[in-house]
């Protein structure tokens, strides 16, 4: 019997999970070193020149994902383009590093946000990575977060949906108040330098927007699972990263306001300390951290759950092993797959506080990777496939194609070795090298020569009981 993924997303919750995953931590974290670079207005051109780049690919996505919404986002774009199943793989694992990247990031981000609120006297010395002690109880944190948000997705989409769409309330909710208190109560003579270091700062700024912006791609992976109108979901998508490049612009702003260049450079999270110095209150800069512990959760959450379709989707094509697409018999989730992630998010910590930039900067190359070969295959599908229904159709499709390739192919420079902000050799090159091994090492454990185009009925006529139930 062919078996289902539940439609169980609203477009309420399609909104909170693309945006809780595009928010995160990086906001609270990272602003300051917006700011102290770029300045407010050198942030916010980065921020637009960036913008342009996650939109113009965003728009791609948004028409693919109304006229294709099967599970497993880009990789199925791919493969319907051109029929080549070692690309669409190319294009599900790149993607996929980001997922992980974020995923691993965020689990090394939990202690470090801990210590913050409440300092702890770390005890059992592992060893030293990156210049950075690693202690037994600071991993133990990183890697409990993990059980728990694996947990979350375990037993069920519902309980997963409900955090994700309450603490990505929350998180807006806190950034607005900041924004608010740099407008009411900030001092306008802090947003001197308006360019910050000029062109170089908001270089600086632009490299990391890969980074900040995956997210609205979980939107496509999950596509099946939508009770609403597929135009809807295209909207929904643009909608999520206009929202998401407006409150990073506006969270700037009010960091801005709240602190001069010589308390930026004193600052170790400018975000909590601009909120407390505009309300003269440390409990508001408490709330701005709490906030951030928040927006770890919705991101975590958020690539665990686009994550897990991913791999299921390459399971159910034979492009990895069948254990990846086993799906819960009560709790109808993919549990292999989600148990894989975790996996990755217990070991992390272990790589110490470093571990933040790297997964960054090496994350960042397999996200472009894989938007680039979509971009290819939007322009690829517009002319072999003509009279394909496109409920979100976009006009100027050939413009928007282009420039999707081209920004992508500028982006994915940035992180060579030719580039000022190339990744770091040797660590970051081999955090790549090695993502890429094991999924050379996966692909030909489950890869078969045919393509099927109906993959998941032929996965589940092998395999019954893989499959996800209808509610």
């Amino acid at each position: 019997m062919n078996k289902e993924f539940t439609k169980s997303f609203s477009m309420v919750d399609v909104l909170f999970m693309a945006t809780g995953a595009m928010l995160g931590w990086g906001w609270v974290v990272l602003s300051g070193d917006w700011v102290s670079h770029a300045g407010f207005l050198g942030t916010a051109l980065a921020f637009a020149l960036g913008g342009i780049l996650v939109t113009f690919i965003g728009l791609t996505y948004a028409e693919l994902a109304a006229a294709i919404p099967e599970t497993g986002g880009g990789m199925v774009f791919v493969l319907r383009a051109f029929k080549q199943k070692s690309l669409g793989y190319l294009a599900a694992w790149s993607v996929l590093f980001g997922y992980v990247s974020v995923i691993t990031f965020e689990a090394v981000a939990l202690p470090t946000v801990i210590d913050y609120i409440i300092p702890v006297s770390h005890v059992g010395h592992l060893w030293s990575l990156g210049g950075f002690d690693v202690f037994f109880t600071w991993v133990l944190i990183g890697s409990v977060g993990s059980v728990l948000l694996t947990s979350l997705n375990y037993f069920g989409v519902k309980p997963a949906k409900i955090v994700q769409n309450v603490l990505t309330a929350g998180v807006v909710s806190v950034g607005l108040v900041l924004v608010f208190g740099g407008f009411t109560l900030g001092d306008g003579s802090n947003l001197q330098p308006l360019l910050g270091e000029g062109i170089g700062g908001i270089m600086t700024v632009l490299i990391m927007i890969p980074f900040l912006f995956v997210g609205f791609d979980v939107i496509p992976q999950i596509a099946a699972e939508v009770k609403s109108p597929p135009k809807l979901i295209g909207r929904i998508l643009i909608g999520s990263i206009i929202v998401s490049i407006i409150f990073y612009v506006l969270v700037a702003f009010g960091v801005s306001m709240g602190l001069s260049v010589g308390q930026l450079e004193l600052s170790s999270l400018a975000t909590a300390d601009a909120m407390g110095a505009l309300f003269g209150s440390q409990a508001f800069a408490n709330i701005i951290v709490i906030a951030g512990v928040a927006g770890i959760v919705t991101s975590w959450n958020a690539f665990i759950i686009g994550g897990s379709r991913i791999l299921y989707a390459m399971a159910i094509r034979k492009m990895i092993p069948d254990w990846f697409a086993y799906v819960h018999p009560k709790y109808n989730t993919p549990t292999h797959a989600i148990i894989f992630l975790g996996i990755l998010g217990v070991a992390a910590p272990l790589l110490g506080h470093s571990a933040l930039n790297w997964f960054v900067n090496a994350g960042g190359i397999g996200i472009v990777l894989g938007y680039l070969i979509v971009a290819i295959s939007f322009l690829k599908l517009r002319k072999a496939e003509p009279n394909l229904e496109r409920p979100f159709k976009i006009k100027y499709w050939r413009t928007t194609g282009i420039l999707a390739i081209v920004l992508s192919i500028l982006f994915l420079g940035f992180y060579m070795p030719f580039s000022p902000s190339a990744l770091v050799w040797p660590i970051e090159w081999l955090i790549v090298g090695a993502w890429y091994l094991i999924g050379l090492g996966l692909y030909a454990l489950g890869s078969e020569k045919d393509i099927n185009p109906d993959y998941e009925k032929s996965f589940m006529s092998r395999n019954p009981k893989s499959g996800l139930s209808k509610s």
